[in-house]
């Protein structure tokens, strides 16, 4: 009985040495596993952007996806239906990704066009009748896009998507949201299909 006590004690110092080992040997990989999930934690909240999408409000794949900074501008360009003159719409997005308009250029006043009393600035830059400083927030937007003709194109880091080209006659919302880090880095490997190159 005294021996099977001894072989019993020393039964439990070896289980205790296996169990010491493993934790041992498992230390390493739940450290590791933790600074890794700690990361990936970060890089989902570190800001990476935004993104601005133009997408059909009937539903469907966007139009147009464009990796954007705050304070970034683009365009809309496309021609008055009513006078043909060439009219360029300038917009920004903040941090939050809410849109304003920033600027209006065009060669004469068409139908709908011109001043809002306390809005920007309206300056002369060659031909062009333009509003500048408007800073008005617009959030996000519909825009029903004209026939060719019309050519409403977005004018982005000297890319042009001429909408009426590819959706005629189609309602489309332009909003934007922020981005994680790790979503802005796998589009710079990865473009959205709808992202200019």
């Amino acid at each position: 009985m005294h021996m099977g006590k001894k072989f019993f004690g020393l039964h439990l110092i070896r289980a205790k040495k296996k169990i010491g080992s493993t934790r041992d040997r498992r230390l390493p990989m739940v450290l590791a596993a933790g600074l890794g999930l700690s990361l990936l934690a970060v890089s989902l909240l570190i800001s990476g952007g935004l993104e601005l999408q133009v997408v059909p409000v009937r539903g469907g794949s966007p139009l147009l996806v464009l990796p954007m900074k705050p304070g970034e501008r683009f365009t809309i360009h496309y021609y008055h239906s009513v006078e043909n003159a060439p009219i360029w719409e300038e917009h920004s997005l903040d941090e939050t990704g809410r849109i304003f308009i920033e600027e209006e250029r065009y060669l004469k006043f068409g139908a709908g066009m011109g001043r809002m009393p306390g809005v920007g600035r309206m300056v002369r830059r060659g031909p062009y009748e333009v509003i500048e400083d408007m800073h008005m927030p617009t959030g996000d937007f519909i825009l029903r896009i004209g026939s060719p003709g019309v050519d409403h194109t977005v004018i982005w880091r000297g890319h042009q998507v001429n909408l009426s080209a590819v959706a005629p006659h189609v309602a489309v919302q332009f909003s934007a949201r922020p981005v994680s880090w790790i979503h802005w880095l796998w589009r710079r490997w990865f473009p959205h299909p709808a992202t200019p190159q």
